[in-house]
C-alpha cells in the first residue's frame, strides 16, 4: 500500500450575491463602492427631488412624461412624488438614515400612510410610531 500525500492550494474567492443566490467567485471581493448602502427608501426620495427638480425646469412637463421617460407607470412615479409630502424634518431623516441602521425595516410602503397625512405633526407622530422613538415635539407649525 502506498502513503496518500495531502496537498494544500490556496484560491482567493468571495461570496457574491448578484441574485437571490449565492455564487463563489474567483478572486478578492471588490471594494464597495460608497453610497451602495444607502437605504432604498433615501434613494426614492432623492429621485423625488430629482424628479421635481425635472418638472420645475420644464424638462418634463407632467407626471406621465416622467414615467415614460423612467420606464415607470404613472402610478408608480405618483408613489414616488408623494414622499415630497412629508414633513422637511422627516425627509431630512430619511435621507440621512445611517446604512447600518435598521436599513430595510422602513420602507416607503410603510411611509404612504404617514405622507398621506395632511398635517405635518400628525406625520411626526405616525413617523415616530413607524420609528419606535418617543415622539419629539416640533416648533414649526403645520403645512
Amino acid at each position: 500500500m502506498t502513503a496518500a500525500t495531502a496537498l494544500a492550494v490556496r484560491v482567493p474567492f468571495h461570496v457574491a450575491r448578484p441574485s437571490r443566490r449565492i455564487e463563489l467567485r474567483h478572486g478578492r471581493a471588490p471594494e464597495p463602492v460608497p453610497g451602495a448602502n444607502v437605504p432604498r427608501v433615501a434613494r426614492l426620495l432623492a429621485l423625488a427631488h430629482h424628479y421635481q427638480r425635472l418638472l420645475d425646469e420644464g424638462e418634463v412637463l407632467d407626471y406621465a412624461g416622467l414615467a415614460k421617460a423612467a420606464g415607470l407607470t404613472r402610478a408608480r412615479v405618483s408613489q414616488i412624488m408623494d414622499l415630497l409630502l412629508l414633513a422637511p424634518d422627516i425627509q431630512e431623516e430619511i435621507l440621512f438614515l445611517a446604512a447600518f441602521e435598521r436599513r430595510e425595516t422602513i420602507t416607503e410602503r410603510h411611509l404612504r400612510p404617514v405622507a398621506a397625512l395632511q398635517d405635518w405633526r400628525e406625520q411626526r407622530a405616525e413617523w415616530a410610531a413607524a420609528r419606535c422613538l418617543p415622539e419629539r415635539p416640533k416648533e414649526h407649525a403645520s403645512a
